[in-house]
């Protein structure tokens, strides 16, 4: 089984979106050119590119971390980016 991972995307407005998946290469694609898949949040802030991630075993983990990322002031966001 393959490992989860934790996403950061700068989206074109310098803003950074957070996601988990499985398949990172295939996710990033579906946040740029599917407009069905990607979430609408990428989707009006297109072209997006990947600034971080980390890896999981399992989806619970994984989404436990996306949440805690997620309350991250944009500083704290930044200051992972950079690491």
């Amino acid at each position: 089984m393959s490992d989860w991972k934790v996403y950061l995307l700068r989206c074109s407005d310098n803003s950074l979106y957070t996601g988990i998946t499985r398949d990172l290469n295939r996710r990033i694609n579906e946040h740029n050119n599917n407009d069905r898949l990607a979430s609408a949040y990428t989707r009006a802030r297109r072209p997006v590119t990947l600034v971080y991630q980390e890896s999981h075993t399992d989806r619970s983990s994984a989404s436990k971390r996306e949440a805690e990322i997620k309350k991250f002031t944009k500083q704290e966001k930044e200051k992972l980016v950079e690491k």
